[in-house]
């Protein structure tokens, strides 16, 4: 297996755990006797633990190194998962989802700048694949949840034995990667906090704005499904697997789309798909058209995080890699709160209308999308600059 293997690999395994958890959340509702607002609000401890861990996580990444901090918080995040299940209140799964959302972060970290790592040693490309193998490993652990809940399983056993599994297939994979050399770049000694140049804050926008789609529709979709259509458990689970693997395929062909269009231009259309696929769940008459239109949605939504990382890497700022970072931050975040905008509208007007509330992110990822253009327009600029030399 070669290394940019093994990082597809480690990429892959990571989100089994949490989609397995996904279908489960309509059923956790239930037993917990939680109106959508207070789910919604239980939700909140994801990104709360995402905040909370943003403050330190760049230091600890310097401290333990990449390889490193995905070998210890593996097992952790694994472990983490199984909380949700035995939460007993609403407070208990707030503070169980914090936890989550805090090693989450954490790890993801560690995920990306082992691709970062690739990427500077070899010259070669791993950050796309290496994302679309993340979108299939959380449609296998979506359809793994599926299963679970259909067949009326112990969700706590099933998670048990994925952390088991997957554990033992990552813990060998990791230990082989290479260790990198211990950064004494001057970014160490720099200050804590710099605003992010315009360009760079506009594409972080854009991913913003969609990664918010990822994270609402793999909260609700189950429920969507549920309230809307009186699903069964495991028909309910599959939403977020259909919309999964729309989104997972669509990544794999990113890099032949762009071949055909320009990145904002690209951007622009898959928002657009994104904003007809919720057309299509707004006036869906019964369960299969619906699952179209969640399909419709996961390829509009595909795309953003990775021409993201892209325009971000060629943006003005401290070095591409922290550039990078900042988008990632950011689009972990949208897919944390994405859950929080649904709960008190459902309440108010109805799940269906819920949903709704994510058209108005998508549209601002339509309007932005030209900033992925524009940043890597400002990329060749400064090589011509630089090229050219100082000026007498």
């Amino acid at each position: 297996m070669t290394r940019a293997q093994r990082i597809c690999l480690i990429f892959f395994l990571q989100p089994i755990a949490l989609g397995a958890w996904l279908p489960h959340i309509p059923g956790i509702q239930t037993s917990l006797g939680l109106s959508n607002s207070e789910l919604a609000f239980a939700l909140i401890g994801a990104p709360i633990g995402t905040l909370t861990t943003l403050l330190f996580a760049g230091r600890i990444a310097n401290w333990l190194g990449a390889r490193r901090i995905t070998l210890v918080l593996y097992p952790v995040f694994l472990l983490v998962m199984l909380l949700p299940f035995m939460a007993p209140t609403q407070w208990a799964l707030m503070i169980a989802l914090a936890f989550m959302g805090s090693s989450l972060s954490l790890l993801e970290l560690g995920l990306n700048v082992l691709a970062d790592e690739y990427e500077k040693d070899t010259g070669g490309k791993v950050m796309s694949v290496a994302h679309g193998c993340w979108s299939f490993g959380l449609l296998t652990g979506t359809l793994i949840g599926s299963a679970v809940a259909g067949l009326g399983l112990s969700p706590l056993l099933a998670g048990l034995a994925i952390a088991i599994v997957v554990e033992a297939l990552v813990w060998p994979v990791i230990l082989k990667m290479p260790v990198a050399e211990a950064s004494t770049s001057a970014q160490e000694h720099a200050p804590g906090f710099r605003m992010p140049h315009p360009l760079l804050l506009g594409v972080c926008v854009f991913t913003f704005g969609t990664t918010i789609v990822e994270g609402a529709i793999a909260d609700w979709a189950a429920v969507f499904l549920r309230d809307a259509f009186a699903a069964s458990p495991g028909l309910a689970g599959l939403g977020i697997s259909v919309f999964s693997l729309c989104l997972a395929s669509t990544r794999l062909l990113g890099d032949r789309l762009r071949h055909v269009a320009e990145p904002g231009r690209l951007g622009q259309i898959l928002a657009a798909v994104g904003l007809a696929g919720l057309g299509i769940i707004w006036v869906a008459p019964g369960v299969s058209v619906a699952l179209l239109g969640l399909g419709i949605l996961g390829i509009g939504a595909a795309l953003a995080f990775p021409l993201g990382v892209s325009a971000a890497s060629a943006a003005p700022g401290t070095s591409a890699a922290s550039n990078v970072a900042i988008l990632s931050f950011i689009a972990l975040l949208g897919f944390l709160l994405g859950p929080l905008t649904i709960g008190p509208v459902a309440d108010a007007y109805g799940i269906r209308t819920g949903l709704m509330v994510l058209a108005p992110t998508l549209f601002l990822s339509l309007i932005l999308a030209p900033f992925l253009t524009r940043a890597g327009n400002w990329s060749g600029r400064r090589q011509v600059s630089d090229a050219a030399g100082p000026a007498e």
